[in-house]
């Protein structure tokens, strides 16, 4: 059994201005605005879904394999994370492009100017999983990046009659009907947050229990609420969060979340066991600053389970 993510990568690079925007920006002369910011500091972390959900798969003993593009300054990002685990082989990386980036300086007053440039991550749509020996025991995760890998990445899966779930998260606002409809149509399970499947809703005309109820499983996370599995024709399983010490950034929780999930599922578990250890997969990302530089070992991971709810063999036996 074998987990492939699909889906962007990208370097975040953090940097925080010491003021507030506003105090350098005259309103009476925006239509020709020239500003530049002194930043304070700046840090590059290790980002993109695929990136993310990977990193986390491989916190939980799982060698996931990326298929995805990245560019000639991916040379860091691969060490480090190819030490935990995953597997790059099938990532392409673009000799004339940058890695995906995005630049994020915030002020004082926690207001944000970004820049996000997207590189290599357009290459994407040009690697295709048939040469990768799938089989019906494989499962394909299609997280956002490009549209166009996406639908194609689906639409591979359904050739190939491998079980995939579907997250289009940060790019469901870019899809049009058919590409929401395509990627649910065959999807093993539909995974999005309590917003994103309003915008399912409002895109595709359907009302969002219709949303929910396309997929055999449908999977919506709701922030502090914990999280709510759908499976077609039961009642709906509500799962709760995880104890969390800080919030200290919620940015990476949502990857986090599904890497748990899709381990879960590929493993066989309980889905009250799947969505806890999902939930708590997400509460470490939130403790710490960045997407990746959270840290657990299997054996803390089961422990901190217990704790929050109890113990599960399953879980212990899926960790070994």
């Amino acid at each position: 059994m074998r987990i492939i993510v699909t889906g962007s990568l990208a370097y975040d690079y953090i940097m925080n201005f010491p003021g507030k925007f506003s105090d350098h920006i005259l309103p009476d002369k925006v239509h020709m605005l020239t500003v530049s910011f002194l930043v304070d500091s700046m840090r590059r972390l290790r980002g993109g879904t695929a990136g993310n959900v990977a990193f986390n798969l491989a916190l939980l003993g799982h060698k996931p394999m990326v298929v995805s593009a990245a560019g000639q300054d991916f040379g860091e990002y691969r060490q480090v994370t190819e030490a935990l685990g995953v597997d790059w082989t099938h990532t392409r990386e673009v000799s004339n492009e940058f890695t995906a980036s995005c630049f994020i300086n915030t002020d004082h007053a926690n207001n944000q100017i970004v820049a996000f440039y997207p590189g290599a991550v357009v290459h994407a749509r040009h690697v295709s999983l048939e040469s990768l020996g799938l089989t019906k025991d494989d499962w394909v995760i299609i997280s956002p990046t490009d549209p166009e890998a996406m639908m194609r990445h689906t639409q591979e899966c359904k050739k190939l009659g491998v079980r995939y779930i579907f997250d289009p998260a940060k790019q469901t606002p870019r899809l049009d009907r058919q590409q929401i409809l395509g990627g649910i149509d065959g999807c093993a399970a539909l995974v999005g947050n309590d917003y994103e499947f309003g915008l399912m809703a409002k895109t595709t005309g359907l009302t969002e229990q219709q949303v929910i109820d396309s997929a055999p499983l449908t999977v919506m996370t709701r922030g502090e609420l914990g999280s709510r599995m759908y499976v077609r024709g039961q009642a709906p399983l509500d799962i709760p969060i995880a104890k969390i010490s800080a919030v200290v950034d919620p940015t990476g929780a949502g990857d986090a979340y599904l890497a748990g999930l899709a381990l879960g599922l590929a493993k066989g578990l309980p889905l009250p066991v799947t969505g806890r250890m999902a939930a708590l997969a997400a509460a470490y990302a939130i403790e710490h600053k960045g997407c990746q530089e959270h840290r657990f070992t299997k054996e803390a991971f089961g422990a901190r389970y217990d704790e929050n709810f109890g113990p599960a063999p399953e879980l212990a036996s899926a960790l070994r």
